[in-house]
């Protein structure tokens, strides 16, 4: 699933680009097993990549995504670059509107989830993330390193980095000081 993902925005909401990592927007790609591996969810975003002189995307209706037919289409789109919000909750069905391909499997249904407490996509948080930190676990004012959203272990760079950080505000903090009482 990490493989499809391109990117997390801070909201927690998550962009997939559609047969990603082994395909795209093609006749190629198996997309029943693609959707298999991810939970989507409001605010996550879908993003097509196919040439607009080969192939298309059109959202429809769960009637026309299994009888494979674009008439009365809910959306088209055609930039080879499509990126298509999950606004709700429900599944949104797409298949490749020129003529034989979503036959040929060029069609995929998405169900969409309620977003998690961090408002978008993603696996539930670890244990470690919601568990109360004890005062001796870390040092006053210190935040926990976070690495994707968890915690990460002492001997990470990102707890490293941390001390360094802290050390920075000591020292501009004993500066700051010195100055006013100067």
């Amino acid at each position: 699933m990490a493989a499809a993902v391109l990117a997390t925005t801070a909201t927690g909401a998550t962009t997939y680009t559609v047969g990603a990592p082994a395909g795209s927007w093609d006749t190629r790609t198996n997309y029943a097993q693609w959707v298999s591996a991810i939970t989507f969810r409001v605010s996550d975003q879908l993003v097509f990549k196919y040439s607009p002189a080969a192939h298309d995307v059109v959202e429809v209706t769960k009637a026309g995504y299994d009888s494979c037919s674009s008439s009365g289409p809910i959306a088209t789109f055609n930039s080879g670059d499509d990126i298509v919000p999950l606004t709700a909750i429900g599944t949104r069905y797409f298949i490749c509107g020129f003529p034989g391909h979503c036959t040929a499997g060029m069609k995929v249904a998405v169900k969409v989830e309620a977003a998690t407490a961090t408002g978008g996509s993603g696996t539930a948080p670890s244990p470690m993330a919601s568990r109360p930190r004890t005062p001796t676990a870390m040092a006053p004012n210190e935040m926990p390193p976070m690495a994707g959203g968890r915690p990460v272990s002492p001997s990470s760079s990102a707890s490293k980095s941390a001390g360094v950080a802290s050390l920075v505000g000591l020292s501009l903090g004993a500066i700051v000081a010195s100055l006013i009482s100067f």
